[in-house]
């Protein structure tokens, strides 16, 4: 991570370097550049836990295989792209907001639109204005939405289909961050299609088979089922399919110092195998 000194764009867009297939990947919560305005009150090292770190590199293949894949260069602690503008938590704003809010479960966790907690501690010792939360909406929220839009309005237009990969990471004590009492062991990774309503579950199957072949555990929605980006994009009955990928930190890093583990080349090999394997997959559903 870095705080800037200077204004910087809000993503990363890796257009295809192979024959283009309708394959739009898309990593939110990747960014590692903390605007100079964030104003937080907690260290770097409580900060990016909130990140998914690595992420965009873990999937580096998709242009390879003819797929673009954008990646979110700001935090999500910042702003979170993966939610809706209203997901606001009132209590933080030093002023009333000008339309109505809808703050969601997520909001009650501490991690809405923008994050009140970072690790069950508070984020600022401030309230926030207004004008700044609608600045980092116009500056980082908006313009993620807007290119991601672009890649798949072009893609369906061309291809009259869109496949959408919403790409993302879990820390190991996701039940307990998410306040579930259970017993059972977090998966290697989840695959959240809003029960079963944002994409072909052909598509769902075919990447569970591969993982599973690869010798990784894989639940469904459990307990991570998608939010905003999934829910605004997955319309398969015009086939317009997508789906959440999340996959568990312990793979591939130390999420107390934030560096990358033996097992990081592994999984990113597999992952790029996967990505040869979904490009197949995309061209067969074209044919």
């Amino acid at each position: 991570m870095k705080f800037a000194d200077s204004d910087f764009d809000p993503f990363v867009l890796s257009m295809p370097t192979d024959s283009v297939i309708p394959l739009v990947c898309d990593s939110p919560h990747s960014g590692v550049i903390y605007p100079r305005d964030f104003g937080s009150c907690l260290p770097a090292s409580i900060l990016r836990s909130g990140e998914d770190t690595y992420v965009d590199e873990l999937w580096r293949a998709i242009p390879g295989v003819g797929g673009c894949l954008l990646a979110a260069n700001f935090p999500r602690t910042y702003i979170d792209p993966n939610r809706e503008i209203t997901d606001v938590d009132g209590n933080m704003l030093a002023e009333p907001w000008a339309t109505e809010l809808h703050p969601t479960e997520k909001t009650r966790l501490g991690n809405g639109l923008i994050w009140r907690l970072a690790r069950q501690q508070a984020i600022y010792d401030r309230k926030l204005g207004a004008a700044e939360i609608e600045n980092r909406i116009q500056s980082f929220h908006q313009p993620y939405h807007a290119a991601l839009s672009q890649q798949i309005e072009a893609a369906h237009e061309k291809f009259c289909g869109i496949w959408n990969l919403n790409l993302h990471s879990m820390p190991a004590n996701s039940y307990e961050v998410l306040e579930i009492d259970t017993d059972k062991q977090l998966a290697d990774f989840v695959l959240g299609d809003r029960d079963g309503i944002t994409c072909d579950p052909a598509l769902v199957e075919t990447i569970e088979t591969f993982l599973i072949g690869r010798g990784y555990t894989v639940a469904r929605n459990d307990p991570f089922k998608g939010v905003a980006l999934i829910a605004r994009i997955g319309r398969p009955a015009e086939n317009r399919h997508s789906l959440q990928i999340e996959v568990n930190r312990s793979l591939y890093m130390h999420e107390d110092s934030y560096e990358k583990s033996q097992g990081f080349d592994a999984l990113q090999q597999s992952l790029s195998l996967l990505a040869v394997h979904l490009a197949k997959f995309v061209k067969a559903q074209l044919a």
